[in-house]
């Protein structure tokens, strides 16, 4: 199982861009990263044990919250995808916006 590291996480990778553990669920994976690499648990999951809210993870591209979560089963040729979320910006007013700014 490959995991993709964003680069915000890379340190507790040792800088790698891509970690490769075992386990049958996201749940076993994300224990085997954390085994392998510590640190990652307190990055990706809250005291209760749940995924942070800031923090995406796709299976095979699909977003785990829309399928089982921590217990969406995984098999070796899937790829495991960590996303912090983006948020901020820049807000506008309908003038700034109107004149091109």
């Amino acid at each position: 199982m490959t995991i993709r590291i964003p680069t915000t996480l890379r340190p507790l990778s040792g800088g790698a861009s891509t970690v490769t553990v075992s386990g049958a669920t996201l749940r076993d994976v994300l224990t085997a990263l954390d085994a392998t690499h510590p640190g990652f648990a307190s990055k990706l999951l809250d005291a209760d044990g749940h995924l942070h809210k800031f923090v995406n993870v796709f299976v095979a591209d699909d977003d785990v919250r829309y399928l089982k979560g921590l217990d969406t089963p995984v098999s070796g040729g899937q790829v495991v995808s960590i996303v912090p979320a983006v948020a901020g910006g820049q807000e506008f007013s309908n003038a700034a916006v109107a004149g091109g700014r």
